[in-house]
Parts: structure tokens; sequence; C-alpha cells
């Protein structure tokens, strides 16, 4: 990053439509991890896999605590995928950590610097915690209020959870860019991650179909290692384990050139998770803090 602050966001960003391949990891912030270990992961994001972005999981909802994500962000040439965490206790919490974001992304000077775009949600349809048309207003009214910091607003969500609300189109249509939930591990056609290509192509043709047109990225994107409480397969023929996850990876690299020739310049992915910390089973680290397999996935093809 530079040695200070621009004046404006003029030709500051790449433009979306030149993004594509591995882009960086989901990081899930729920265990509001101090400035030094932020620095830590980001540093190890950018030089070890040169990612360019992280998407933000979960919450932390100490007073500033984005505020240090910008800086670790800054320091580290990292963009963000910043997100309105609506979690799963069904209170209106979400609507205080909106305008803690808002506030933090138009008074820090940094902010709008690395904060490539807002998820309003991460799973918000299939959760059901809105109203398709409340949650297309909800986008509508953020992006009023980030316009001023240029920052875009998506909404972070499976396929199935815009075709079971007959494909909230309103909401396709509201937000800027597509983050899509890449999850296949979860269909009841799952085998293993080196097959699971057409299941891939099947969600990501559903968006090409529906979205107009607008950029995509495969934002929570991956298979899991293990099984747990919360990640059981639909398919008797599904197989959790770190070999799965590894060629899961390589299956998403092997299709470089295929995801590049998609509408917008082609579609950019994250592996989710960073650590098996932040969820169990889809880290690319363990719970020691080794990585599980080679992962170096191309940045461009």
């Amino acid at each position: 990053m530079p040695s200070s602050i621009p004046g404006s966001l003029d030709n500051w960003w790449c433009p979306m439509d030149t993004e594509y391949a591995f882009l960086g990891f989901s990081y899930e912030v729920t265990a509001c991890q101090s400035a030094s270990q932020l620095q830590k992961d980001f540093a190890d994001i950018r030089n070890t896999f040169k990612g360019r972005y992280v998407r933000l999981y979960g919450a932390c909802d100490n007073t500033g605590f984005y505020d240090t994500i910008v800086d670790a962000a800054w320091a580290n040439g990292l963009g963000v995928h910043a997100l309105i965490w609506f979690g799963f206790d069904g209170t209106n919490q979400w609507e205080t950590r909106r305008d803690s974001l808002v506030n933090s992304l138009t008074t820090n000077p940094k902010a709008k610097f690395v904060t490539r775009g807002v998820q309003f949600g991460s799973e918000p349809l299939f959760d059901d915690v809105l109203t398709h048309a409340e949650l297309a207003s909800q986008v509508t009214s953020l992006k009023a209020s980030l316009a001023s910091v240029q920052i875009p607003v998506t909404v972070s969500e499976l396929a199935y959870g815009y075709q079971e609300r007959d494909g909230a189109q309103d909401v396709l249509d509201a937000i800027d860019f597509i983050n899509i939930h890449m999850l296949p591990f979860f269909s009841t056609l799952a085998t293993n991650g080196s097959a699971a290509w057409p299941l891939v192509q099947t969600d990501l043709n559903w968006f090409i179909q529906h979205g107009g047109g607008k950029k995509m990225y495969f934002d929570e994107n991956g298979w899991p290692s293990v099984t747990s409480p919360g990640v059981q397969p639909n398919s008797p023929n599904a197989v959790a384990s770190v070999s799965s996850e590894q060629q899961y990876y390589q299956m998403l690299d092997s299709h470089c050139t295929d995801l590049k020739n998609i509408t917008n310049g082609g579609v950019g992915w994250f592996a989710h998770i960073y650590s098996d910390n932040q969820e169990p089973g889809y880290g690319i680290y363990d719970v020691n803090g080794k990585l599980k397999f080679s992962f170096l996935p191309r940045t461009s093809c």
C-alpha cells in the first residue's frame, strides 16, 4: 500500500471484470482476533498463497474491530469482502452490526481503500432471516448509505436460497455483484471433491441464467475433510476427507480456463476457510496450524 492515503478512489481498484481464479480465503472473526493475529494471518494469506482478498465470516462485536481489520488489510495489501452477520439466534443484532460497519466505512479514511464490497448476510435467504423483499430493500438502502465511499453491496447466498424463494429476483436485481455459496458436498448427488465439477456447473449455470450478467464470485466455497453436527451429507456417497477436500480445490484449479471464460471476466473464488480453528473440517490449516495438504492454486491462467 502507499505510504499515505490517496485522495480519491480513481483508478484504485482493478476492475472486477479482471478478477478470476483463486482470490483468497474466507476468514471467520468470531474469535475477535487480536491485531497481531490478524497481521500474522493476513501476511500469510498474501505472501504464502498470493491471496488478494479476505472474505469475512461470522461476527466480532467488539467496538472498533472492523477498523483493526482495515489496518491489517492495509498493511498487507489485501482487499476485504466485509459482512453484516445475521447469526442464528433470530435477534435484531444485525441492525447494530450494519450501523457499526457503515460508520466505520464512512469515517475511517482507509476503509474504502480496502473494502471491496459488503455482504448483506451469509445465507440470509436460506436461513429465512428476512423475506426476499425485505432483504432487497435493505440492500438498496445500504447501497445508498455507501454511495459516498463507492463500496458496492452483495448478498452471500446459496443458489438454493434463491430458488426456494421463487428465485428472489428482486434480490438479484438489487445487488451489485453476486457472491455464491458453492458447497457441493451437500448435494444429493455428491461423491468426492474430484467429481464435483458437474455440481458446481449446475449452480453456476443457474446464476448465469438469472444474474443479469453481473460479476460472480464463489465466496463460501469448499469441501469438508470431516463431518460435524452442522456438516452432514445429503448423499450416502459423499466422502468427507482431507484427500477429498484437496481434490475439490485441485478440480477448481484445473477448470481455471473454464471459469475465466464465464461472463464479465470470469469467476473468482475463495477457499472456505482459512483454518479448522474457524470451522471444523473446512480449513486449509488444521487445528495445530499445519497445512493439511499442498495448496497453491493459480491466480491467473
